[in-house]
């Protein structure tokens, strides 16, 4: 009992678990972690949770509407939305977090390595950022798939490749930064290599807002998956995807089976939405300057 009440005693405030404390602060961005958290879910167990086979036609039970066999209606091939959405999360989670994890990491070390060494080396890669970056993200993955070809592994590099020149361009400004901190100054004192310094002094540094880079990326890589294969430029059939349910459910079926672009389009949205507000929930909480 004395030791419980030997903090109140001497004035010293126990501090609540920092996920309690996420929480409390940023209820919009709890609210996203957990939708992300739901996606997570139901993207790794959808084989379980999926009460059809995503894939498999039924032409008897063409344009079923929402139901008690269905409940989420069936589309022109008589496949069970709800199954094809819970698989078509599966794709969009390994699509988006593959080529957002090797794009920011990718433009984070670049970034990087392009304010330490400064000079000639800074100069050639910022032009080149310069000339990558001045296209939008989704024209540059359109034409990097157009060259590569579509498929999964394909898209994976093609929109890693859209997001190299905005990380490498937002980490560079952070690691200008910490160059001229005194540790780093203390490290080439000593004696320490440039990619030791690099690797263990800059780039922990740096980790913030590549963290927050990187959730938004996520969102933007869904979109762009989605985008992409409404287009014919990304997974192809019988690959179960949300871009393709909504090129499936396009003009010719939107008014005979609006449930069959109602759902998917859903489904995006919020992921969209959850990883943008977690993300800027996550800017707030890592960055001292935007605390309140």
């Amino acid at each position: 009992m004395a030791e419980a009440a030997l903090p109140a005693r001497i004035g010293l405030a126990v501090r609540p678990h920092p996920i309690r404390r996420f929480l409390r602060r940023y209820p919009l961005g709890a609210a996203g972690a957990s939708l992300i958290v739901l996606m997570l879910l139901l993207g790794i167990f959808s084989a379980r949770l999926a009460p059809y086979d995503p894939v498999a036609a039924d032409f008897g039970a063409q344009f079923r509407a929402p139901g008690g066999a269905h409940w989420f209606g069936t589309d022109a091939y008589g496949r069970d939305v709800l199954s094809h959405l819970l698989y078509g999360a599966r794709t969009a989670l390994v699509i988006g977090f593959s080529s957002s994890i090797l794009g920011a990491t990718i433009g984070a070390i670049v970034g990087v390595i392009s304010a330490y060494f400064a000079g000639t080396t800074d100069l050639l890669l910022q032009r080149l950022v310069d000339i990558l970056i001045s296209f939008p993200i989704i024209i540059l993955a359109m034409a990097i798939v157009a060259i590569l070809g579509s498929g999964t592994v394909n898209l994976i590099l093609a929109i890693a490749l859209s997001f190299i020149p905005r990380a490498e361009r937002v980490v560079r400004s952070s690691a200008l930064a910490v160059r001229e901190t005194v540790y780093v100054d203390a490290a080439r004192a000593i004696g320490a290599g440039h990619w030791r310094i690099i690797f263990r002094h800059m780039v922990p540094n740096v980790v913030a807002p590549y963290l927050v880079m990187l959730t938004a990326f996520l969102g933007q890589a869904i979109l762009l998956e989605a985008s992409l294969s409404f287009l014919g430029l990304g997974v192809s059939e019988p690959t179960p995807a949300w871009g393709l349910m909504l090129r499936g459910a396009a003009v010719d079926f939107v008014q005979r089976a609006p449930w069959m672009a109602i759902f998917p389009g859903v489904a995006i949205s919020l992921a969209v939405l959850a990883f943008n507000v977690f993300g800027d929930a996550l800017r707030d909480a890592l960055d001292p300057r935007l605390r309140t």
